[in-house]
Parts: C-alpha cells; structure tokens; sequence
C-alpha cells in the first residue's frame, strides 16, 4: 500500500496557506469573458449552440415517487435514473450553449432547470436509498445522504454557477441562495460533518474502496471550491477531501491496475485526475502529486487495458466496448509526461467520434476538453508491448494474429465476477474468446443474490467446473503462484486456480498454462491434481460466433468480424457440447446481438490426475 500522499504532505495549516480564495481562483473563464469562449472554433460553437436550441424545446421530466419506488417495488433501476439523467443532461448542454452564443437566450431555460433541480427531494440514485436510516423507498429529505448522483448534481450546479453566476443572479436575486442553500444541506455540510459515508474510506472493514471515492470526491471538492463561503470551513473540507483520496490512493496497487476493470477506470483513476487537477489549480500548483510514479501508472492502465479497435479487456462488471473520456486521458498523458498516453488518447478521441453520448455527462470534463485541449502528440510509432501487472495479475500478450488477456487475482475484486484464471482472445482485430460482461444493474446485482446471475458465475467464463462446482466469491478464494514470462518469440502466463474453487471441488493443485506463439497459435494446459473426483471435469469457453464441431477433436471457430481459426482437443479423451444462450439484456445486445456460446468440453471419465491443452491456430 502507498504512503498518504496528500494530506501528510500538506496537512491543515498547509492546506490553509496554499489554497487559494474563493475571489482569486477560477477554473474556467466565466461566460462573459467573450474573448475566452470565442477561441473555441466556430463549427464547435455552432454545434452547441444548436444542441441547446433542441434541448430548450424539450418538456422537462416528471422524477415521480412511484418512478423512485420502482428499484424497492420491482429492482428496476432505470425507470428513474434515465429521465433524471437526461435532465441533467439537458442542463449540461444548455450551459454550453449560453457560453457558447453569450446573448443570454438560453437563461430562462437554465434557470427553469436549477429551480427543477433544487426542488427535487433527492439528487442521488433509488439504488442507493439503502444507506439513509430509513433504508429503500422514498428518499428520507430529512437525512441528507451522499452518493454518486447527488455529487453529479452538485457538481452540475457548481459549474453552471461558476460560469454563469452574475447572469442567473440578474434573472432574479433568489436565485443562487436557493442553490447555495441546497448545496449546503445535501453536501457540504453532511460530508464536512459525517464521517460514516462507506466512499469515504473510514470503514474499510466493511465496504472496500472503490470508484466512489475519487468519483463523489471529485464533484464534493468542486462545490467546495464553488460554494463554501466560509474560510474555514474551505479549509477543513478541502483537506478531509484529501484525507479520503489518501484511501483510495493507499489501495492502488503498485501497477496501477484497476481491479474494476476499463469500463470503471473512467470513473476510477479518471475521477482520481479529477481531484489532482482541480487541487493543483485550487493550490495555485502547490498540491502536485502528477510526479509521483503511482499516479503515473494508475493513469497508465486504460492503455494498457486496450486490445484493439473498440474493444478492451472487460474483466468484472465492464462492457467490452466503453466508451472513455478520451480528453482526460489526454490530460492525464500531459499532466505526467507521458507523450505516449496522450497519443492514445487521441486515437480514442477520433476512434469513438460517432459512438453514443453518456447519459452521465461531467460539465467539468467537458469544460476541460473545449477549453484546455491537448496539442496533437503524432502517431504511435511503436507496436503495443505485452502487459503484465503483478498486483492486478493481469496481462495481455500480444502476437502478430492473436492477442490473449487473463487474469489470475482473487474473487472479492470489486464489480467482482468469479473468473479467477479466465482469458479472453481476439484474433486479426476483433473478438474470438470472450469475455459477456454484465447485464444491465438491477436490485439483484449488489444483493447477496449476486452470483445467482448468469454472468457473475464462472461456468459462464472460459473456466473449468471441477467435480460439478464452480468458483466462489469472496477473498479467500484466489489465485495462487501467478508468474509471467515472455521473449521475442511467446508470452506465458501460469497460474494455480485450485485456490478458486470451494472444498467440494477437491482441487488440490489446478496449473492453468496459457502460451502464445507470437506467430499465430495459443496453447492452453492444464494439469491438475485432486483429493477425489466425482463427476467428470468441465471445461467451459465462450464465444460470440457459433463454434462448429467437427471431427477427429476441432473445433472451427469464427471471429466477431469473421477471421477463421481452429480449436483443438482431445478427442478420446472430452465430449464436446455446444450450448447458444439467447441474450435478452439490452446493455449485452449493443456489444454481442442476440446470441453468445459456450463450448463445453466434458471428460469422459472422472480422475484424480490429469493433464488437457487445448491448442488454438489461425487458419
């Protein structure tokens, strides 16, 4: 675990000399700095001042209680959060729209959005009700809880007033104390006088760290340094902002890996950016922790997370195609001088142009992006290395026609599924082996209920089944002796699953090998050892195209966009079984369609000992 970082190296009294005053410091120009917003191009200006025509036009939602009600009544988490997703989405745009043209004709509409926003009885998720007194259900107004949504909002409202301030003030002088008074009563002052919030990081013991705590922080200190009058109390939050950054930072491990995967990295080590930019510009430069190499490899991992065209690794609850804030990543590249992340954050940028908006759009991120944009940093001229990441025990080797991913780690990662010594591969470009991801979150998806979904189980994973039972969850159940080697001509990853998988297994030693020939085969062995066997072995694998069977032990497989290569077994030795699993979730359908498979190689008899290697060739 690293050392605190932030608030050791400044503590209270530092804190209080280095921060800057509220009067002294800005982040972005305010609207009416025209000189400003005009170096932003015009197409760009043009294009949203357009999408603010459009979203002035809209009827606002209606956030209902029965809408609220429908994640305790139903688990639906969705009939609520997207239509209050799309009215902070609506508000994101018509801010840049006013900054964008300066003529004042999207005010009104601003304004009608704030005075919505402020009346809702909870800024935050119907998911995340558990952690008021009251539990799920209704929001209990008179305990003012924070999660992820209420920091978005209040996030939202702390740059839409610090761009447009003086103008929303002129629409009416009750205004800005109804979304300061709001802001105090749903943030400031709960997280400046609780300290029993799980994202924090106080409680370790009963809930890890995770992307919450960059995530919420980023938008706590942003209302901050926008909303808290009081010096003192600036001081004070700002520095127990710090002090819970110092967790999330303690718990990252060496390599910089993301156990939640690239989907929450964004959210992860990206919020974390968050947090470091804005208290380097807060402190005037004084708080600068983009030196330190922690941070630098924390940033570091969405590259190296990346396969190749649209798709990454997707380990735990991550899409096999997110979409990341590609000018952060630039950012970041910059902030610590890394001219090759700042490359691949362009790519990204350029790569994702057409893809589809987040409903969860981060006024600040969008800021930065029009108004500090990273010059280009050319082409990557150097092919993508093997990754290894011995913390994580994550890697990805990289050949001239496949490129492999595993893991080995331990099943209590967060946004865990129990796939403890999985992999995944795509051949010339696209997906051949899988990895599905996770449906679309409901109730059951955080609840005790948990591995009872498909997804999470490691039978739906390239995994075995041994003597009839699959992984467990939890910390114990880990990797063992994860080592990695590689030279000129392979890469190799071995790894003990034994550890994985519960007494009923009778695992007692399970060597997972997976070797890749740079020129065009992977291999996979395992050699095992067992207390006892009572059911024959399964070894499960999963794909996005049908596998055909056919004789003598192959099995020919097809890519995503249609590259042939062929699976060998043995034959004597496993059944082969082809199973199709029609997918409904509509999260999972924009990334596989209608189907995926799994292959089921099933042993012929049961033994104690026993050695397989599957052997995979291009065509």
């Amino acid at each position: 675990m690293a050392p605190p970082l932030l608030a050791e190296r400044h503590d209270l009294a530092a804190v209080r000399v280095c921060l800057l005053p509220t009067a002294n410091w800005r982040r972005y120009p305010a609207a009416r700095d025209r000189a400003a917003w005009e170096q932003i191009p015009a197409a760009t200006r043009a294009a949203l001042i357009a999408t603010g025509e459009e979203r002035a036009a809209e009827d606002c939602e209606h956030l209902k209680a029965t809408l609220i009600l429908d994640y305790a009544r139903n688990g639906d988490r969705r009939s609520y959060q997207d239509p209050h997703f799309r009215r902070r989405t609506r508000l994101h745009d018509l801010v840049l729209a006013e900054c964008a043209e300066g003529r004042g004709r999207f005010l009104d509409a601003i304004a009608d959005n704030l005075w919505l926003t402020c009346e809702e009885s909870y800024w935050g998720w119907p998911a995340h009700l558990e952690i008021q007194a009251a539990g799920a259900g209704l929001p209990d107004c008179h305990e003012p809880t924070v999660d992820l949504g209420v920091g978005e909002t209040a996030g939202h409202l702390a740059w839409t007033i610090h761009l447009l301030g003086e103008e929303l003030a002129a629409i009416s002088p009750q205004l800005l104390p109804r979304i300061q008074h709001e802001v105090n009563h749903r943030l400031l002052t709960p997280c400046l006088e609780r300290d029993d919030f799980w994202w924090m990081g106080w409680h370790i013991g009963r809930h890890a760290v995770n992307n919450w705590n960059p995530w919420v922080n980023s938008n706590w200190l942003a209302a901050v340094l926008v909303f808290e009058a009081d010096p003192e109390r600036r001081v004070a939050a700002v520095h127990k902002i710090m002090r819970s950054l110092d967790v999330f930072i303690a718990h990252q491990p060496a390599d910089g890996g993301c156990d939640e995967g690239p989907g929450y990295w964004d959210r992860a080590g990206g919020s974390l950016f968050d947090c470091l930019e804005l208290l380097h510009s807060a402190s005037g430069g004084a708080i600068d922790l983009f030196r330190e190499p922690l941070i630098a490899e924390t940033g570091r991992f969405i590259m190296r997370a990346h396969l190749i065209g649209d798709w990454y690794v997707n380990f735990a609850d991550a899409t096999a195609r997110p979409t990341i804030t590609a000018p952060l990543v630039q950012r970041y590249g910059r902030a610590i001088g890394d001219p090759a992340l700042i490359a691949f954050g362009q790519w990204a940028e350029a790569h994702q142009a057409d893809r589809k908006i987040a409903m969860i759009r981060s006024l600040n991120r969008t800021l930065a992006a029009l108004l500090d944009p990273v010059p280009p940093a050319g082409r990557l001229t150097a092919p993508p290395a093997d990754v290894w990441l011995p913390d994580l025990q994550f890697t990805v080797m990289r050949g001239r026609r496949f490129i492999v991913a595993a893991k080995g780690g331990h099943n209590l990662e967060s946004h865990n599924h129990n796939d403890v010594g999985s992999f995944l591969a795509c051949l010339d470009g696209s997906p051949l082996f899988i990895d599905v991801g996770v449906e679309t979150y409901t109730a059951k998806t955080f609840s005790p209920r948990r591995y009872e979904i498909w997804t999470m189980q490691s039978q739906w994973h390239s995994l075995p089944t041994i003597n009839g039972a699959m992984q467990m969850n939890g910390r114990a159940f880990a990797a063992r002796n994860a080592a990695f080697s590689a030279d000129e001509t392979s890469a190799t990853l071995t790894v003990d699953l034994a550890g994985a998988y519960p007494e009923a297994a009778a695992a007692q030693r399970w060597t997972r090998t997976l070797r890749l020939d740079r020129e065009g085969q992977f291999n996979l062995a395992d050699d095992f050892e067992l207390t006892k066997a009572t059911e024959p072995v399964t070894w499960n694998f999963m794909f996005h195209r049908r596998p055909e069977l056919a004789a003598g032990g192959q099995v020919h497989l097809t890519a995503t966009a249609g590259a042939k290569a062929t699976f060998a077994y043995d034959a004597n030795a496993l059944d082969a079984v082809v199973d199709e699993y029609v997918i409904t979730d509509a999260s999972l359908k924009l990334v596989w369609g209608e189907h995926v498979y799994r292959l089921r190689l099933i042993a012929k008899a049961t033994a104690n000992t026993g050695r397989q290697e599957f052997v995979v060739t291009a065509d």
